[in-house]
């Protein structure tokens, strides 16, 4: 594969769990994405910046964990869900992509469930994205998350859970989440940091029997 550069000077910075490309065309992140699809590698793209960032074991085992929750939530509810993974969500007009930690569409569950692939000039993005910024971006993943339009974002630190809101083109941090409105965060938090290190089976339990008095 050649490598396709934009007019911009080049540079290539170590970043503490990756690497941060400058000066990428489009055409080299769509290249990278088709060779690394199969391949555990996050991709985040901003106007001609791109990041390269391999997960950790403790990354993953946190967005999990988070994954769980949200799914968790939608079954007690009985609320129609559909999990998009680390699906890459990319618009080239606006020359931003990233893949999520994690996400679902419960809002708009019905408007993607016959979708194969999806495509945000036409299809709505996810109603809500996990970002588990236990090793922060370089990149300003946020602001990718707000030009596509993704309404809301949980954001774990490792130590603490952000709702993110989206509002007049930025995000603002929230007391509750807009999709499930009944979960008092800080007692969410309190929740997440005396168990987050339990198996992932235990954990669910342990969160199905927690939040249950919460949807009485």
């Amino acid at each position: 594969m050649s490598i396709a550069t934009t007019p911009t000077h080049n540079r290539v910075i170590p970043t503490p769990r990756g690497v941060l490309l400058s000066g990428i065309a489009w055409q080299t992140y769509e290249a990278l994405l088709a060779d690394l699809k199969d391949r555990p590698i996050r991709l985040t793209y901003d106007r001609g910046c791109l990041e390269i960032m391999p997960p950790t074991f403790n990354h993953e085992r946190s967005k999990r964990k988070l994954g769980r929750i949200v799914e968790t939530m939608a079954e007690e509810l009985a609320r129609p869900f559909v999990s998009g993974g680390s699906t890459t969500f990319r618009r080239e007009d606006l020359e931003r992509g990233l893949e999520p930690d994690d996400c679902f569409w419960i809002a708009h569950a019905s408007r993607v469930l016959d979708k194969q692939e999806i495509d945000l000039r036409t299809d709505p993005p996810p109603d809500l994205a996990l970002e588990i910024d236990i090793h922060s971006s370089s990149l300003d993943r946020l602001g990718i998350y707000a030009a596509l339009g993704v309404p809301e974002i949980w954001r774990y630190d490792g130590d603490h859970l952000q709702v993110l809101v989206l509002k007049h083109g930025a995000y603002k941090q929230a007391k509750k989440s807009p999709t499930f409105p009944m979960l008092h965060l800080a007692k969410l938090n309190e929740f997440i940091r005396e168990n987050i290190g339990m198996d992932d089976g235990g954990f669910v339990r342990a969160f199905r029997s927690w939040v249950r008095p919460f949807l009485n």
